[in-house]
């Protein structure tokens, strides 16, 4: 899975490629060992175990974006354990980052223990040993990255203890960035593609370090900005430069620096966001102009043109495209989810 990283400026990143791994079809009496071999070699090597008589149903997709490792996981209730002997024998030489999306967790450290809800991230160092649970099942984003890198990009020589940030609706900005990026990168069905240079501003943010220099971090501080008011009508770059403390230019060199601008993000963002909705089951009662609306585009007219011109076909056919696989998908014998808890709206789908 390994790709070279991409400069921030050197254009648009290709999208990511999935590696799926589930262990749905395999025989129960092997799950839990085939399980940790595949996150032996694909994420973090752990112990796992089960905390019911029932096999373990879990899945995961792995993709990988310049240095960093990303995740996908869900299954059903279960612990994992990285202790003292097996860090000394599969060090990762690596921080990770773990985004609870369903399921309550509790996190045991040398430091003590933790209970995590949904909408919070734990950072901590993946070779200091540790116990995680979680008794009603899980859904998680995972990012993992050389212990190196961190040290460059925020400037912390390491982590003393392991850091909660809540990146649910009103928690850290660049959290929620950064989870709804990975989020759309680490999934099986069309990933969205993601620089790695953008990733690590938004770690260095959160971080707080100061290994990444100003514009890094007013430019993460920005994009974050319009994440979070993206399909608000009114929303300009004069708004977001006074909400991070710059001059409109002083914006637009920031964002140039980092291989974007404002508008064509700002546009791109939202055209995300409306396919997501038109894609989405429950939002099929939503006219297309109702849904160019809701994703901040005044005109239903250029919201049709430009949505062709980024994804070959205008939004009425995709919605037709959509309905007409969904009844035949109806139609046919269903394959079973990977059971799992409730999830909870941590990451909204319009990235809002």
């Amino acid at each position: 899975m390994a790709t070279a990283p991409t400069p921030a400026g050197a254009g648009p990143p290709a999208a990511p490629q999935p590696v799926a791994f589930s262990t749905r079809r395999l025989p129960p009496e092997r799950r839990v060992e085939l399980w940790e071999a595949h996150n032996d070699d694909a994420l973090i090597g752990l112990r796992c175990r089960t905390l019911t008589a029932d096999a373990l149903e879990a899945s995961e997709v792995n993709v990988r974006v310049g240095r960093l490792d990303l995740a996908r996981v869900q299954g059903t209730p279960h612990v994992v354990e990285r202790d003292a002997g097996l860090v000394a024998r599969r060090p990762t030489h690596a921080v990770a980052l773990f985004f609870g999306l369903a399921g309550e967790a509790f996190f045991y450290h040398d430091d003590g223990v933790r209970r995590l809800s949904p909408g919070e991230l734990l950072v901590c160092d993946a070779d200091r040993p540790f116990l995680r649970g979680f008794s009603g099942g899980l859904e998680e984003l995972v990012v993992k990255l050389p212990r190196d890198l961190f040290t460059e990009v925020t400037g912390l020589a390491g982590l003393d203890a392991p850091r909660v940030v809540g990146f649910g609706a009103g928690g850290d900005p660049a959290a929620r960035r950064l989870a709804r990026l990975v989020g759309g990168a680490a999934r099986e069905d069309e990933p969205e593609a993601v620089l790695e240079a953008t990733l690590l501003d938004l770690v260095a943010t959160l971080a707080g370090g100061r290994g990444r220099d100003a514009a890094a971090a007013h430019r993460a501080a920005a994009l974050a900005y319009v994440d979070a008011h993206l399909l608000e009508p009114g929303l300009s770059a004069e708004r977001v430069a006074a909400a991070v403390g710059l001059s409109p230019r002083h914006l637009s060199r920031v964002l140039a620096d980092g291989g974007t601008a404002f508008l064509p993000h700002l546009r791109a963002r939202r055209l995300e966001a409306a396919r997501r909705l038109l894609l989405d089951p429950s939002a099929a009662g939503l006219g297309v102009a109702q849904v160019a609306r809701r994703c901040g585009f005044a005109s239903p007219r250029h919201f049709a043109t430009a949505f062709a011109a980024a994804y070959g076909e205008p939004p009425s056919e995709l919605r037709r495209r959509t309905a007409r696989a969904r009844s035949a998908v109806a139609a046919s014998p269903q394959r079973p989810s990977v059971p799992g808890p409730a999830r909870h709206d941590a990451v909204p789908s319009t990235g809002a």
